[in-house]
């Protein structure tokens, strides 16, 4: 009999410790669902915020097509120089390409570089103090009209 009062309490403390153990998972496993719904709810908030901003995004890009659909066409000939602007762009890109990004001189055509002397000299003879400049040349006089 006596083994089996030792058995009972090895049982009994055991079964205190099952139940221990249990009471701590139900605690870890609440407090565990008490962060998932504070998580799920802030996600919701979150969610409902990016809906409004695309809601917003969505209006404005409307509001932006309406003001782009009703806006005056420009002039042709305004139309004309920017196409020819931008195809001489385009043509001239390869020769600058390599200045453009920082890897190299700016191209020189022949023109350029007769401009550029010229512009030298202008400015060296500008400097010199000795040689003396004339007066300005006067104005035409206007005719009656």
């Amino acid at each position: 009999m006596a083994s089996y009062t030792h058995e009972e309490l090895e049982l009994s403390q055991k079964h205190e410790d099952i139940l221990g153990k249990r009471a701590l998972l139900l605690q870890q496993m609440e407090a565990h669902n008490e962060q998932q719904k504070a998580k799920k709810k802030q996600q919701c908030l979150m969610s409902q915020a990016a809906k409004e901003r695309n809601a917003q995004i969505l209006k404005d890009l409307q509001n932006a097509e309406t003001n782009l659909q009703t806006r005056q066409l420009l002039h042709p000939d305004i139309i004309n120089l920017e196409t020819c602007y931008w195809a001489s762009v385009e043509r001239k890109l390869p020769e600058w390409e390599q200045y453009l990004l920082g890897k190299g001189q700016p191209p020189v055509n022949e023109t350029g570089r007769l401009l550029r002397q010229q512009r030298l000299i202008t400015r060296q003879r500008d400097a010199s103090p000795a040689q003396c400049r004339g007066k300005p040349p006067r104005p035409k006089p206007k005719s009656a009209v």
